[in-house]
């Protein structure tokens, strides 16, 4: 590949006159948008979105070193950066390494900081309050995946991700490191629910059972009729015996008294 060095302008003064080494053969360049995206360091080729969309199908992006590592730092996978800028996917992960390395720790520094709720930080380090919160809940605690990468302000982004049966769950913390290893807050609902210290608290809450009335009650069953039972007979009373005519003492019998009395 021949290099070619500016010698000034055309006489128009709207062309560009480059002369190549050694040979002193001149040429002539019209400065159009590629060019000046060229000399700006645009990769994107111009701001217009055709030029954009031609100059990227003509002469592919080629980032830097420093550019891999921030794409991969703010989040982006390798494979994403491989596809976006069509740059082979072994240069990107020979310049991702580092940086990946750096989100692993990041992470797992954030699992050690402190929950901020509304009373202040927790006593309990976040990995031991989202383990807490899982298994209160029923959910595994040993399936979660932990992620963090840096914003442009600088600060940490730290993402918990774990299944509930068959779906995807993500939960966002902002990391901010410090004495007694840092605090993290909250950036969404799940990961609100996660620090709540209401663990009881189910994530979906149950619908109490209604209570039915009948609206006509059955009338009650009728007792069954007792027959009465005869009474038994009464027993017989005993007869009075007859009584036997009284013997008339003697004196009687020698005065001639009869039983009856008379004489």
């Amino acid at each position: 590949m021949r290099e070619l060095r500016v010698v000034g302008l055309d006489i128009d003064g709207k062309r560009i006159i480059c002369e190549a080494d050694g040979s002193g053969e001149k040429f002539t360049l019209f400065p159009d948008d590629r060019l000046r995206a060229a000399v700006r360091g645009d990769k994107s080729g111009s701001h217009s979105p055709q030029n954009s969309s031609q100059i990227n199908d003509e002469v592919p992006s080629v980032l830097r070193p420093k550019e891999i590592q921030a794409k991969i730092r703010a989040g982006a996978s390798v494979e994403q950066v491989a596809a976006a800028s069509g740059v082979d996917l072994a240069r990107v992960e020979r310049f991702a390494h580092p940086v990946l390395l750096e989100r692993s720790r990041a992470a797992e520094l954030a699992t050690a900081a402190h929950p901020v709720l509304i009373d202040g930080p927790s006593i309990l380090t976040l990995l031991e309050t989202v383990t807490t919160s899982l298994i209160a809940r029923g959910l595994s605690a040993e399936d979660t995946n932990w992620d963090a990468w840096r914003n442009e302000d600088g600060r940490w982004t730290v993402q918990m991700a774990w299944k509930a049966g068959l779906s995807d769950n993500t939960a966002h913390f902002r990391f901010t490191p410090g004495a007694h290893g840092g605090t993290v807050t909250a950036l969404d609902d799940a990961a609100s629910e996660l620090i709540d210290p209401n663990f009881a608290r189910p994530l979906r809450p149950v619908a109490a059972v209604p209570h039915f009335e009948l609206e006509d009650a059955p009338e009650p069953l009728p007792e069954p009729e007792v027959e009465p039972q005869p009474e038994p007979p009464a027993a017989p009373k005993p007869r009075a015996r007859k009584g036997k005519p009284p013997v008339p003492a003697w004196e009687d019998v020698l005065l001639g008294v009869r039983s009856s009395g008379q004489r």
